[in-house]
């Protein structure tokens, strides 16, 4: 059975965060400069999410290190399940450059197309140590039953 999930390619959006991060510090060794924090704090990123089937649902897990529920945003609309964000950096005195910023600040946002057996009025969320767990439960009529053989 296929979940009818939209496939997304992680390795396409890695490969591009680190040929940006390359191509700025290449730039920044070349004028000698340091990366403004104004800067790192308008990126854009998107947090690695992970989707398993059970028999019951399907959960999607990401990781959102260094969030709090709070700085996450859920919704689900015509079978259109989006996860929003946005990570702050946070300046801590004036004066200060980076030398290296190597995590990923600024909003995000990730949208999974569900498929029709999805019980969205059913749909729970739990936020734990930096990871967000999006349970959407199945309808009965999907869920796989075993036929007796008479």
């Amino acid at each position: 059975m296929t979940t009818g999930l939209i496939r997304w390619n992680p390795e396409a959006d890695v490969l591009r965060g680190r040929v940006d991060r390359l191509f700025n510090q290449m730039l920044q060794d070349f004028w000698g400069t340091t990366l403004p924090a104004e800067e790192v704090s308008t990126r854009r990123w998107a947090p690695a999410v992970d989707i398993k089937e059970t028999e019951d649902a399907l959960v999607l897990s990401a990781e959102l290190p260094g969030l709090t529920k709070e700085d996450v945003k859920i919704t689900l609309e015509n079978q259109v399940l989006t996860l929003s964000g946005e990570r702050k950096f946070e300046k801590e005195a004036k004066g200060e450059n980076y030398h290296r910023i190597e995590r990923s600040y600024g909003a995000f946002t990730r949208a999974f197309t569900l498929p029709t057996h999805v019980r969205t009025e059913k749909v729970e969320a739990t936020f734990d140590n930096g990871v967000l767990t999006v349970t959407l439960p199945k309808m009965e009529e999907s869920k796989p039953r075993h036929i007796a053989i008479r």
